[in-house]
């Protein structure tokens, strides 16, 4: 059961469970790909669904589940994986386009394009938009953005682009991505009302992602339900569906709703599990390429797709977000009352591969749209969750292998020490060593039961049958004993259905049991409802719950490889233990017991030959003898080391050349029934090749390191990821950069830990940009020259332009990133185009003839006022205004060097001003340019902030403010415009004995605000401006960032404005 694309009727019966029986030593189940084989089984039934509508007959979903259908034939499957990747229909919430590269030529579209962007409806519709320009659809400004999309390598990163229909003006989001004829340009229609189209509207949608990533990265480590709680959560506060549940993919491919939340008057569907082919290999397969796919109504009629009769089959449509739900999908969610509905992937990397590990499905019983934007801010959040699970889930893998390893140890112990049978009969025992209902040991024609297990007749009864049908096995396996084929597996009942089973010695068994999968299955919706019956004909989730509940009856869970990997280790030890029996006691210096197989293998002598000789003198290498001599004498003292790195040599090899071994041993003690200790036993891993590949690995990071590490002008900034966005690399040039060092951040996830924790961000949709680029590059997409801004340790800016390429294993598997850093004087350095010293001279002179302007036009009028006024305290303070105007050009001329600037080298002074001082300067620069425009000034500013007293440099403060005050003024409409000053006290805070506070400066004017050129100048690392009114601002916000200050500038509705935060020390 999932609301997922056409993932609903494709539904088999798993018709048998896996077993293996493994020769030698492998305990490990057989190769298999059941996804091959799915892939027919659901074109089975989709076939046969195809024909129960068109004849009428019935179509019991139930049996279909729960038996298996006919082959299908080689044209039947390509018709199926045709349907549904090249179905020729999209849903009507918006139209669809394919062009040729780069002509513009249109070779496919949907029918409802003449509806949607008001064309004229022909009656031949293949001689109307077929080969014509699609450019000339959309305005002026429409096409532009097209061209500049058609003309990017990466064209998917620059979704969605606005356009404008030429007929009606209607506004659309245009989503763009390439196939293998052209690329398919999805509109879906934009709502003017949209909050997300507006700059406000798009940065909250990516504060609250942001918000939500932040929330799954504060929960604790170790619990991936949280996780899944949280993420339901968010989902649902982001989109407003009325149920939103996570679904878990087991290893056996079979699903499971693990977290729900929902509309208190649905029915639950938490804890159900549904079978293995629910979800169909090609849906799966679509879920890898388009991540999130939304379904607005599953009652509206889909859309045909005309296309060029050039073209050799049908478009594919894997990647449109229109794609329309396949049939049986449709019906699926119309049975369960889910009109609408958004699924999206979570992808894990898992190794060697991407690995879908479950889905976001989100229901809602009506027609449901969320725009583009807020979809593609939910799929980043889903790679965000990714990663984090991943880590989560090699974290819980660590536990499971550390506490594992840990019940080995023991279990060893008591082989070693004690009667080895006691392993069954005492606790800890073999059951605590894999999950289990019951375990047995056959020994000696005994036979020793513990837990739910079969007879004792029985078990001697499945002795037999290994003996005579894998006699040749050293291990057996299997989740059904009944489709296993063993013989009396009906009279076992329920309570034993899998099986695993390991040799010991020819005739000798060790046996663990588990029961039916069906016990373990809480579905709180699993109840008995009067439309049960009428369910088993259509497609519900009661249904698929059913039919999985019928076919886990005879199946266990699944042996892991990891089990069977335990399972196979204590083999080795039990098969040595009962070949022993017990020993005598130890003097600490020799061999006296030994598991014989391994240590063969390790040393080249027989355990037969070992025993007796010196462990440390015959086996243990002159290099490790010391360690081993002290870990003899602390055991003998009850003392118990671990992990602990030992060298053996194999012996009979020539004196100068002996092999090196090896091995992480832990130690444990063997005592007497007075507890006294009286041996110990070494318990080993073999970690030789892994030793072997580091030290080649170590020999080429030096020669890495030796280049790398070097603090050459000529090397940039650089650090490196691995798959899991942590930091394996940070080289000098960024620790000069950052303040941080090597090993501060290796190891660190460098979107959090590093970006965001350690070194600040300008803002959130910095880290936002970073992440999806360090994301793209670890799945194998390179970006260059990105701007990209954060906060040193110094607490200084560092503006660079950041690139990023893929890091790829000898395999060709990508395993990683690297990320370079250039700063804009290296950029400027890579052009090579201008003269550096002419271009900084030219800003010079520039710079200067734009400042003085300003503070001149101060003086100007405050002199105005003074030749019409008595002396008297006003007077005073034009006075203190022109004097203040009057060091402002002072000023200037001292920090006339823009290099000083641009390198962040400029003094600070420390004054004690008064806030009104410092607005009265500023306001008096625009006064001339106000009443010269007519348009008024607002400044309603408290008398409580005007009296504030503040310690800091006023006069750069002056600079700053006058500039950007003065291309607000510039730059408002008259005589219909205005201008406002707003200033904003913020929090007080102590640092060292000092209180700061936080101000913030708004500077406001309707109207379309400064022109795109200005501002381009003002925010880009260039070395020849454009304009000397963005040479100004540009300046004055690192003038600002030296102060530790920021600016942005907003366009918002109607109005646009400056934002100058600053943080300033109080007087006391």
């Amino acid at each position: 059961m999932v609301s997922a694309e056409e993932a609903t009727i494709n539904n088999n019966k798993i018709t048998g469970a896996t077993s293996s029986s493994s020769g030698g030593s492998n305990m490990n189940p057989a190769n298999k790909n059941p996804a091959l084989a799915q892939y027919g089984a659901d074109a089975r039934l989709v076939s046969e669904f195809e024909q129960s509508v068109g004849s009428g007959k019935s179509f019991n979903y139930t049996t279909l589940l729960t038996h298996a259908p006919k082959p299908v034939v080689e044209q039947e499957m390509a018709a199926y994986l045709s349907k549904i990747q090249r179905g020729g229909l999209v849903q009507p919430f918006g139209c669809m386009i394919a062009v040729e590269e780069p002509t513009f030529r249109i070779i496919s579209f949907s029918e409802n394009c003449f509806s949607m962007l008001g064309l004229n409806h022909p009656d031949d519709l293949m001689n109307t938009l077929i080969g014509i320009d699609a450019r000339t659809l959309f305005t002026s400004s429409s096409r532009a953005s097209l061209e500049r999309a058609l003309g990017s390598r990466e064209i998917t990163l620059l979704n969605p682009i606005w356009v404008h229909s030429k007929t009606t003006r209607k506004l659309f989001y245009a989503i763009l991505h390439r196939i293998d004829v052209g690329v398919v340009i999805d509109l879906e229609p934009a709502n003017s009302s949209d909050p997300t189209l507006l700059l406000s509207g798009a940065v909250q949608s990516q504060k609250l992602v942001v918000r939500a990533i932040s929330r799954l990265q504060s929960l604790p480590s170790g619990d991936i339900g949280a996780m899944c709680d949280t993420i339901v959560e968010e989902v649902q506060k982001l989109t407003g569906y009325d149920r939103v549940m996570v679904y878990r993919f087991h290893d056996d491919d079979h699903g499971e709703v693990v977290s729900e939340i929902r509309r208190s008057d649905l029915e639950p569907y938490l804890g159900l599990h549904y079978p293995a082919t629910d979800i169909p290999q090609a849906a799966r397969f679509l879920f890898k390429q388009n991540r999130v796919r939304i379904i607005v109504n599953c009652h509206a009629k889909s859309v045909p797709v005309i296309q060029s009769e050039d073209l050799k089959q049908p478009l594919c449509l894997v990647n449109s977000t229109l794609r329309a739900p396949y049939g049986c999908h449709a019906v699926y969610m119309a049975n369960m009352n889910s009109i609408a509905s958004l699924v999206m992937a979570i992808l894990i990397n898992n190794n060697e591969s991407t690995k879908l590990w479950g889905l976001v499905a989100c229901h809602h019983t009506t027609p449901h749209h969320i725009p583009f934007p807020l979809r593609y801010a939910c799929e980043f959040l889903m790679q965000s969750m990714g990663l984090q699970l991943y880590m989560e889930l090699k974290l819980a893998e660590q536990k499971a292998e550390k506490k594992i390893l840990r019940m080995q140890t023991t279990l060893c112990d008591m082989l070693l020490r004690d009667d080895p049978f006691r392993i069954i009969t005492q606790s800890p025992s073999i059951m605590d060593l894999v999950k289990c209902d019951g375990a047995a040991l056959y020994y000696d024609e005994k036979v020793w039961l513990l837990g739910v297990t079969p007879n004792e007749s029985q078990v001697k009864d499945l002795v037999k049958w290994l003996c005579d049908e894998h006699k040749d096995s050293a291990g057996f396996s299997t989740e059904s004993l009944l489709n296993s084929g063993y013989p009396d597996a009906v009279l076992l009942g329920d309570a034993v259905c899998g099986m695993a089973a390991a040799r010991i010695t020819s005739k000798d068994f060790l046996f663990w049991f588990r029961s039916h999968t069906e016990k373990e299955i809480k579905w709180a919706g699993c109840k008995n409802h009067p439309e049960d019956e009428e369910d088993d004909e259509k497609m519900h989730p009661r249904s698929s719950f059913k039919a999985f509940c019928e076919v886990v009856k005879s199946r266990s869970l699944p042996w892991e490889v990891s089990e069977l990997n335990v399972i196979h280790s204590l083999q080795l030890i039990m098969g040595t233990s009962v070949q022993h029996g017990q020993h005598s006691e130890s003097d600490g210096q020799r061999v006296d017991e030994t598991s014989s197989v391994a240590f063969e293998m390790l040393t080249g002598v027989k355990a037969s030959e070992a025993m007796g000789k010196s462990l440390i003198d015959v086996f243990v290498h002159e290099t490790s003898r010391g360690v081993v001599e002290d870990l003899i004498y602390k055991a003998l003292q009850g003392e118990e080391k671990k992990n602990i790195e030992l060298k053996l040599q194999k012996v009979g090899t020539h004196q100068q050349n002996k092999a090196l071994i090896y091995i992480i041993a832990n130690t444990c003690t063997s005592r007497d029934y007075m507890n006294n200790v009286v041996g110990v036993c070494f318990v080993g891993q073999d970690v030789t090749n892994e030793k072997v590949i580091m030290g080649k690995f170590s020999r080429m990071e030096g020669d890495y390191n030796a280049i790398i590490q070097m603090l050459n002008p000529l090397i940039p900034p650089l650090f490196a990821s691995n798959e899991t966005a942590c930091c394996s690399e940070w080289n000098a040039a960024m620790e000069k950069l950052t303040g941080y060092t090597r090993h501060e951040v290796l190891g660190k996830v460098l979107p959090g830990e590093v970006f965001g924790g350690l070194c600040k961000l300008k803002g959130e949709d910095t880290m936002t940009k970073f992440m999806i680029l360090l994301y793209r590059a670890i799945n194998g997409h390179d970006s260059a020259d990105v701007p990209f801004e954060f906060f040193g340790k110094d607490g200084n800016l560092v503006e660079v332009y950041l690139t990023t390429n893929k890091r790829v294993a000898e395999n060709g598997d990508v395993v990683g990133c690297f990320c370079f850093l250039r700063t804009s004087v290296q950029m400027y350095l890579g052009d090579g185009k201008y003269d550096q010293e002419f271009v900084l001279k030219r800003n010079d002179l520039g710079y200067i003839k734009q400042e003085i302007k300003n503070p001149l036009n101060g003086l100007r009028f405050t002199h105005k006022l003074l030749e019409g006024s008595a002396i008297s305290d006003d007077q005073k303070q034009y006075l203190e205004t022109s004097g203040a105007c009057e060091r402002q050009i002072a000023s200037i001329i001292e920090i006339m060097d823009v290099k000083s600037i641009e390198e962040g080298n400029v003094e600070l002074n420390v004054d004690q001003f008064v806030m009104e001082n410092l607005l009265d300067a500023i306001v008096s620069q625009v006064m001339i340019v106000l009443k010269e425009k007519d348009i008024p000034l607002v400044h309603e500013i408290p008398n409580h902030v005007k009296m504030l007293d503040l310690v800091g440099d006023q006069i750069k403060l002056q600079i700053i403010l006058s500039d950007f005050l003065i291309s607000i003024v510039n730059h408002a409409p008259s005589p219909d415009g205005w201008v406002e000053i707003k200033v904003s006290p913020g929090l007080r805070m102590i640092q060292n004995g000092q209180e700061f506070i936080h101000l913030q400066f708004r500077m406001t004017h309707p109207g379309p605000g400064l022109p795109a050129d200005i501002i381009r100048d003002m925010y880009e690392e260039r070395k020849q401006w454009g304009t000397e009114e963005g040479l100004a601002l540009n300046l004055s916000r690192k003038l600002l960032r030296i102060m530790k200050g920021h600016v942005h500038y907003v366009r918002d509705d109607d109005k646009c404005c400056f934002i100058i935060d600053i943080e300033l020390k109080t007087r006391k």
